[in-house]
């Protein structure tokens, strides 16, 4: 005796069957093929419905979770869709999102801790600071002049010129033998010479070899500010010097 296979022209239930699995597959397909193209919209940061527009981590990671759900909705029932692979992809958009988040968190405490410095800062006004420069400072009442240098290893002699804005020399002072490291002069500023703007050149000698100096003048701070997250002080001179260009504060 031959038994014959049911025919699905003779058997409804598997006409259906047969109709539902081949939509299913065409629906995932088409699901697929849609959630893989605006996949890489938004792995290459563009928005799938604007390719011109950059995308955050949050637009990225909520695109992600519709395309999911798209695709998992559209799957087909007999080859359902690799949870690993989900769970990884996920994983991915989540890290994103957490390092941009991360970077704002830190942007937020940088801005803080600069808005902190400014106002410790505030309690600097008024105070002296030494910054590079060869200006002489000069009280204008008994006009006493100031200046200081820098030098990196001990010098027999010392000799400091006074210049006027014509770089002719209206003075000097001799120190003498003196020891590496900064030090500060002083400088009686003659009649003739008083009311102008005074600078200063520094000599150092060890015996016939000469000796490199720095020097640095002396200003008082009249404000404290921040541009570009950096602190900077205001002089009294006019100039405007980056926080960590003082030398030093008195």
């Amino acid at each position: 005796m031959s038994i014959t296979a049911p025919s699905s022209s003779t058997n409804p239930a598997l006409n259906t069957l047969g109709s539902f699995g081949a939509s299913a597959a065409t629906n995932a397909g088409a699901g697929a093929k849609t959630a893989a193209k605006a996949g890489k919209a938004a792995a290459n940061g563009a928005d799938a419905s604007n390719l011109g527009a950059t995308q955050s981590a949050e637009d990225q990671s909520n695109r992600f979770l519709k395309l999911l759900v798209a695709q998992m909705s559209n799957q087909d029932p007999l080859n359902p869709m690799d949870s690993a692979q989900v769970t990884s992809q996920m994983a991915q958009i989540s890290t994103v999102q957490g390092v941009q988040t991360l970077n704002k968190t830190v942007s937020g405490l940088d801005n803080q801790f600069t808005q902190l410095q400014t106002m410790q800062g505030a309690a600097l006004v008024g105070h002296d600071v030494a910054t590079d420069g060869n200006t002489l400072r000069v009280d204008p009442q008994t006009h006493a002049g100031e200046g200081g240098f820098q030098i990196d290893s001990e010098a027999t002699s010392v000799k400091v010129d006074v210049l006027d804005p014509s770089g002719a020399t209206v003075g000097t002072v001799k120190l003498g033998p003196t020891g590496a490291g900064s030090h500060a002069f002083d400088f009686d500023v003659p009649p003739t010479a008083q009311g102008k703007a005074l600078t200063f050149r520094v000599s150092a000698m060890n015996n016939d070899a000469e000796l490199e100096s720095k020097p640095f003048a002396f200003n008082s701070i009249s404000a404290v500010s921040s541009s570009n997250g950096k602190l900077a002080v205001e002089l009294d001179d006019g100039r405007r010097v980056d926080y960590t260009d003082v030398r030093a504060f008195y």
